[in-house]
């Protein structure tokens, strides 16, 4: 499958250099000199990506951005300008820009750049033909996720520091080490968990110490921060942090120096910082708990990561992931799950995200004797869930475990989805919302009791 590309450029010279450079099998290049005419193209070719100059007469960079994401919200975009910041550069990725590129762009960077955009469209066509996608460790294939990934692409090469917010469990870290990884940066990527950190000690975790600074400093100590210079800064659970060391942290921030405790002499350093909290910071920012100066240094882009609930047609995904993950692990021959196994792991509101998924699946895994996980492998609390109808947006599932035969329990599934149908009158969307499943999972039950 083709991947398309337009590039709009009101300069011809640049039009040729870009797509001569640019040209290879598997790429359909179309090219433009005026922002309308690109925007044309866009209609009817609906192109993976887009590389537009950001000074045109006719409508700047930012104005073909904006309609872009209006026409085909899909679309990566990517700006070209000779006059590069830092802060341009984030206020494009806001807007939703893929990438932001300084001219004279020197071929190589471009095609290692657009190249990446390149092949992360190839494999999202194959991830949709394939029902499947991981990224960077990450997996899903639901609108929530595609965003997130899409966002990190665009945030990676440009951000000084970000904050992850999300519940417990979600994969706050994994996105943190996504960008890390997709920076490009060459340092180190250093982790902090300010939950696990006694007061009295952070600044000596963040900025180190001298020799004889307090009792038991018995030699120099590099901090954190030192040692994640031209790299990342991982602070886990940062509304943990001590309000006094905020303010430190803070300063180093702004100025990119940090001072060992015990020391007179500042040290610069080069540092991105990632952020990541399950609490809400702005009430603490009102409850005076959290310094509004550095939520708003932190808060320079965000990334919200969905909880398990708020994309469960990645459940069926997720489940084979993990098991065939911990069958690997476990040397054992586990196909999956049987059908009842997977109507108690469909059921379960999973309060605790993805971490409790993984930690279910790997005790079943683990309890299995057979070549699928059953009811009886399973953590008992997945067979005592308080409120099943919360699980299913209202719909009541009668279900006793491992009591029940496969029969009745195959039974009561097939008239708990035709209900779901007929009261949805047909509407697959509205009846996998009210099962509290994705539509792919409702589609799978409906041609496996005939209801297709």
């Amino acid at each position: 499958m083709d991947i398309s590309i337009v590039i709009v450029d009101d300069n011809p010279g640049s039009l040729e250099l870009l797509s001569t450079a640019l040209a290879r099998d598997g790429l359909t290049i179309h090219t433009a000199s005026r922002p309308s005419a690109a925007l044309d193209l866009v209609r009817q070719f609906r192109p993976q990506l887009v590389l537009t100059d950001l000074v045109m007469p006719e409508m700047t960079g930012l104005d073909v951005l904006s309609r872009i994401m209006e026409i085909a919200p899909a679309t990566d975009v990517v700006l070209m300008t000779a006059h590069y910041t830092t802060e341009t550069a984030v206020e494009a990725i806001r807007k939703g820009a893929a990438d932001y590129l300084e001219k004279p762009i020197r071929i190589p960077v471009l095609r290692e750049r657009v190249g990446r955009l390149i092949d992360e469209a190839r494999r999202r066509q194959e991830a949709a033909s394939d029902a499947a996608a991981e990224f960077e460790g990450l997996i899903g294939t639901s609108a929530r996720m595609g965003e997130m990934f899409a966002r990190i692409r665009r945030i990676a090469p440009h951000y000084r520091s970000a904050l992850i917010q999300g519940q417990t469990g979600t994969g706050k870290d994994l996105v943190a080490r996504a960008l890390h990884h997709r920076s490009g940066v060459k340092g180190q990527y250093v982790v902090l968990n300010c939950s696990a950190v006694v007061e009295t000690l952070f600044e000596s975790e963040l900025f180190g110490h001298v020799k004889g600074a307090f009792t038991g400093a018995d030699r120099d100590k590099p901090g954190l921060i030192e040692a994640a210079s031209d790299g990342t800064l991982f602070l886990d659970e940062i509304g943990d942090m001590p309000l006094a060391t905020q303010a430190k942290l803070l300063r180093a921030l702004q100025n990119q120096e940090i001072q060992r405790v015990g020391s007179l002499q500042a040290r610069k350093v080069n540092v991105r910082v990632i952020a990541a909290t399950h609490r809400n910071l702005r009430q603490a920012v009102a409850e005076r708990h959290f310094r509004e100066d550095l939520y708003y240094r932190l808060a320079m882009v965000e990334i919200q990561v969905p909880s398990l609930a708020e994309r469960r047609e990645d459940l069926p995904l997720l489940i084979r992931h993990f098991v065939d993950r911990f069958a690997q692990q476990y040397g054992k021959t586990i196909r999956g799950v049987t059908p009842r196994a997977r109507l108690v792991l469909e059921r379960h509101a999973w309060p605790g995200n993805v971490r409790e998924l993984e930690n279910a699946l790997g005790h079943a895994c683990m309890m299995a004797e057979g070549n699928e996980v059953d009811v009886a492998d399973l953590p008992a609390s997945l067979l005592a869930d308080p409120d099943p109808a919360a699980a299913n947006g209202g719909a009541q599932v009668g279900l006793s475990g491992a009591d029940e035969s496969d029969a009745s329990l195959a039974e009561h599934e097939r008239q708990l989805v035709a209900g779901a149908l007929e009261k949805a009158k047909g509407n697959q969307s509205q009846a996998a919302r009210a099962l509290g499943i994705g539509r792919d999972a409702l589609r799978y039950k409906m041609k496996k009791y005939g209801l297709l």
